[in-house]
């Protein structure tokens, strides 16, 4: 190559152009090696029926690339020294029969005469998944009720990711997760948060690589339960054994995050992000809220996750930090340059990532430099492939280009001066002049043949261009501008010609609307008649486009005035600003401002910050948000407690002072809940209406006080053998008010004087037996007695207060009377009424329902209290009255020949009572009132306007039968249709004639 640049050197003595070296890229027949296919990473599993391995490497090239390969940064010498195991087929590297002394970092090397380009690294690996050790595992024994941990240790495997599972028994029979049961993929371990006797039998860690496609099993481990003490399984709060680590994720990866816990009950799991409203949205929940994953993690994931598992007995939480960092994205690259001779240059790269990336060069294949390329005087050894490497722990980046370096003499035949040029008057006209020719060529401008010099109003620019200020008529003319440097010389030219100026005559007022109505900007111009005018609209300095937002922007067609007004529909918030019109023709144009205020409802507050908390009060601060033009009259402040239904469920808070001013931005929140996490939002309202709501404040809770709410609905009741039965509603979770809620329950007999209390830690308990072990019963026993109960709530802080006092009655045995008088009577086929006298303190009346129809009863009575049933009553005898037929009766219908009467007949219903027997049934015709026939038809008169339905139905002693329907037209609904519009419903009933 070094050759082909001092014959190049030589031949520029004597030549003025070397023409190739002045082409663009574009034009160039020949260009460095571009990779279309690099080498990726491999895993080999030894045995594989393949036997081979390929490692691909393609470059796009003129003249073709060759190829060659590195290992380990030593070059693979396939020509000089065949080997069995390496071949090469095109670009590609085929390794046959691969061993593991040929694992290691692979490289492919692609040449041309413009220069060499090396590859993304790639790592051959050989893939293995050990067998579990053989050593038997001991068996485990765990009570009933508590929890449990079975050990995977997994054998070690590449690559690491695995999946696990537990085979139960016998394979293929695999253990189902579920709220109970949980297997972390990050240790392979069994966790049963609360032990069954049902888990009883041998469990086998099950490892799978779904890369190799191969799978382990472990030796099984027997899972024996015992039973609890005492026979009660012993409950005991929720302990995280499952817990993630602090973690660091890479940009726009998927996570998992795992969190199990034991304990009875079966905790519940509740994942939040600290210092946040909610999880991300990229967030999913899975293994019964055991697991949570988190996709395409972004910068903005970044903070501390909490889990919280809580049962009734007690809660546990563990929080921990996630990262993320991400691979390195080219900020700033390189591309193929071409530059002159002689010149400055720069090669600069810039990589984004975390942590920041290490930047190094490559060129032609090799170690070149670090940071940023500067050549203070450009050669033609200069030139060659470079490669820019990004790289940090994430990932490496490769940026490719081409620099050459290039020497001719001027020429304009890629960008000739144009022949007709334009300038406005007394504007400023500048007339380019851009040869291709390197090194940069001197300029000189003549005008009609005189050479034109600097003056106040004449210049000539670094670049070449000419330019003219103040232009006038006299300034038209045949312009031409010579280039020159020691390789050649060249020249272009071209007619000036002055138009008139453009310039706005009406400009846009500045203006003010409401959201929502509509406005006009106007916008009128002279300009030279020869020339075409356009009217280009912005705002804030932003171009409007009129075919992508035409739904908020119009634009008047310009007409022989010049005008070009815009129209703004539908006004919102975001039209608000200055907007630009410009008169343009090709030789000039004008420009005009004006500024679009839109009065509206305020903007959403700015950040809340709580600035102090106390039990049922807090202490916010918060920054004014947009007023849109109008000033604030109030704020409101909301709510969201722990406990609130849904996301929405915010409520309007009570402050201090009761009335937030326009102007004012602090406020104490009160009359909250103590001890409860809370979330606050703020809503501004002007003269027009209340605002977009502030994003929500952190969460936070409030301190702990003593609770005040009670138990409700108290009541109880006596049982046998000395047990007392006291019933309550819980008090809701929001009154808890602190930690270690519950409920002391007192109770006595009505004549004692001293109280009995016991002591209740679960806060969901509505139920307290109290069993007197040492009871004899005495004759004094069996009589009915009153006690008094009253429950109050307690947690950390303190006692709340009773409860209103309840009397109960405490019978000490079953009771002994039965009841009298009992009575019966059905009601239908399927239903009976019964009534009996009451006994002493307890009175029952009932309606029995779903009977059978058509059955022989025999109804009995008892009296029952806590400690069970009494005697029976005297028995009841009773029979279910008959079932109504299960078909309807057949129907006809005929309208009489003058349609002014409608005539109806029914089939004769058989109703057989005893035997065969046949009674008449009466008919009835309700519309308005009822009409009762004993025959088996009827006539009426014929409806003239409207459709109407005629329904007919037994009704028997055991209920209404099932109905008939014909539908009946009036004579005018027949005629015209669209007088067929009120529908009346006609019902004709079959009634047996003893139940009228």
């Amino acid at each position: 190559k070094l050759f082909y640049f001092c014959l190049l050197c030589i031949l520029l003595q004597f030549m003025p152009c070397v023409s190739a070296f002045c082409l663009g890229s574009s034009d160039a027949t020949g260009y460095g090696p571009i990779f279309e296919e690099e080498p990726i990473d491999v895993v080999y599993l030894e045995g594989s029926a393949d036997g081979r391995v390929s490692m691909n490497c393609r470059a796009r090239a003129n003249p073709p690339a060759s190829y060659r390969w590195r290992r380990d940064n030593w070059e693979i010498k396939l020509m000089e020294q065949p080997d069995e195991h390496y071949s090469l087929v095109g670009g590609n590297l085929v390794i046959t029969n691969p061993q593991k002394k040929h694992s290691g970092t692979y490289v492919c090397v692609a040449k041309n005469i413009y220069g060499t380009v090396i590859s993304k690294e790639a790592r051959l690996k050989f893939g293995y998944l050990n067998e579990f050790s053989d050593e038997e595992r001991d068996p485990v024994y765990v009570k009933e009720g508590q929890g449990v941990i079975l050990l995977c240790v997994p054998p070690k495997a590449w690559p690491e990711a695995v999946t696990f599972r537990w085979i139960y028994n016998e394979f293929p029979v695999f253990l189902p997760t579920d709220r109970r049961r949980f297997v972390s993929q990050r240790t392979g371990n069994l966790y049963i948060s609360k032990v069954e006797s049902q888990d009883a039998g041998n469990y086998s860690c099950y490892v799978s690589s779904p890369i190799l496609g191969r799978s382990v099993f472990s030796k099984f481990i027997p899972l024996i339960p015992l039973s609890p003490d005492e026979g009660e399984e012993r409950k005991y709060p929720a302990d995280l054994s499952v817990m993630f680590p602090d973690t660091t994720a890479m940009l726009a990866s998927n996570i998992t995050l795992e969190c199990f816990a034991l304990g009875n009950p079966i905790p519940h799991i509740v994942w939040r992000k600290v210092d946040a409203t909610d999880l991300p949205p990229n967030h999913e929940i899975s293994e019964s809220g055991a697991v949570l994953h988190l996709y395409n993690v972004q910068y903005e994931d970044v903070g501390s996750y909490e889990c919280e598992a809580i049962n009734t007995k007690g809660k546990d939480w563990h929080k921990a930090w996630l990262y993320v960092e991400s691979a390195p994205e080219w900020a700033e690259t390189i591309n193929n340059t071409q530059i002159d001779i002689g010149s400055e240059h720069t090669m600069r790269c810039v990589a984004s990532g975390k942590p920041f990336p290490f930047i190094r060069w490559y060129k032609d294949g090799y170690m070149y430099g670090k940071g940023e390329l500067k050549f203070s005087s450009l050669t033609f050894e200069d030139s060659g492939m470079y490669q820019c490497i990004a790289e940090n722990y994430w990932g490496i980046k490769y940026a490719n280009a081409e620099l050459r370096v290039i020497a001719c003499a001027p020429t304009f035949e890629f960008n000739p001066m144009k022949k007709q040029l334009l300038g406005a008057k007394d504007g400023r006209v500048l007339i380019e002049c851009k040869p291709r020719a390197a090194p940069r060529p001197r300029f000189t401008w003549t005008k009609d043949k005189e050479v034109l010099f600097n003056s106040s109003r004449i210049s000539i620019l670094f670049d070449g261009t000419l330019e003219i200020l103040n232009a006038t008529k006299n300034d038209e003319g045949v312009y031409t501008c010579f280039a020159e440097n020691d390789r050649g010389k060249a020249n272009s030219s071209g007619y000036l010609t002055i138009t008139e100026a453009t310039s706005i005559t009406v400009a846009p007022e500045d203006s003010e609307v409401q959201v929502g109505d509509e406005v006009i900007l106007h916008c009128t111009a002279s300009y030279d008649p020869m020339l075409d005018i356009t009217f280009i609209w912005a705002i804030d300095f932003r171009v409007i486009d009129f075919n992508a937002e035409w739904q908020h922007y119009e634009r008047d067609m310009v007409n022989e005035d010049g005008t070009g007004d815009l129209r703004i529909k539908n006004a919102q918030i975001w039209h608000e600003g200055r907007y630009t019109c410009t008169a343009q023709t090709v030789a000039d144009n004008d420009t005009a401002y004006a500024d679009l205020k839109v009065v509206g409802v305020p903007g959403p507050p700015g950040v809340i910050r709580v600035e102090e908390i106390g039990d049922t009060w807090v202490k916010l601060l918060w920054s004014k948000g947009a007023e849109h033009n109008r000033p604030i009259l109030y704020y409101t402040i909301q709510t969201r407690h722990y406990w609130a239904l849904n996301e929405d469920d915010w409520r309007n808070a009570s402050t201090s002072p009761t009335v937030l001013e326009g102007n004012v931005e602090k406020a104490e929140v009160t009359d909250l809940y103590p001890w409860m996490e809370y979330q606050f939002r703020i809503i501004a309202t002007n003269e027009y209406g209340s605002g977009e709501a502030s994003i929500p404040s952190l969460k936070i809770k409030t301190w702990d006080a003593s609770p005040v709410v009670s138990p409700t609905d108290v009541a109880g009741y006596g049982g046998r053998n000395g047990e007392i039965v006291i019933t309550w509603t819980p008090v809701q979770p929001w009154y808890f008010y602190g930690k270690k809620f519950g409920y002391i329950v007192a109770f006595k007999p009505h004549d004692a004087y001293d109280w009995w209390y016991e002591t209740i830690s679960d806060p969901e308990t509505r139920r307290f037996v109290h069993r007197d072990s040492y009871f004899i019963p005495t004759e004094e026993d069996f009589q009915v007695r009153e006690f008094q109960v009253k429950i109050k709530s307690f947690n950390l802080k303190g006692d709340g207060p009773f409860s209103l006092t309840k009397v109960i009655y405490y019978p000490r045995d079953v009771p002994t009377e039965p009841p009298t008088d009992v009575y019966a009577r059905p009601v239908s086929s399927t239903e009976a009424l019964v009534w009996w006298l009451p006994v002493g303190y307890q009175v029952k009346k009932n309606r029995l329902e779903n009977m059978l129809p058509d059955s022989h009863y025999l109804i009995e009575v008892r009296a029952f209290n806590g400690a069970g049933l009494g005697p029976p009553g005297e028995h009841c005898e009773m029979f279910t009255k008959r079932p109504p037929p299960p078909e309807p009766p057949r129907m006809w219908r005929y309208i009489t020949w003058t349609g002014k009467w409608l005539y109806v007949w029914w089939d004769h219903i058989q109703y057989d009572w005893f035997g065969n027997i046949s009674f008449p049934l009466k008919t009835g015709y309700i519309y308005g009132k009822v009409y009762i026939t004993g025959w088996h038809f009827m006539d009426f008169p014929m409806p003239q306007v409207g459709d109407y339905e005629l329904m007919v139905r037994g009704r028997y002693e055991g209920g209404d039968g099932p109905i008939r329907k014909i539908r009946i037209q009036g004579k005018a609904s027949m005629i015209t249709p669209t007088l067929s519009l009120v529908t009346l419903m006609l019902l004709v009933l079959c009634i047996v004639g003893l139940e009228v």
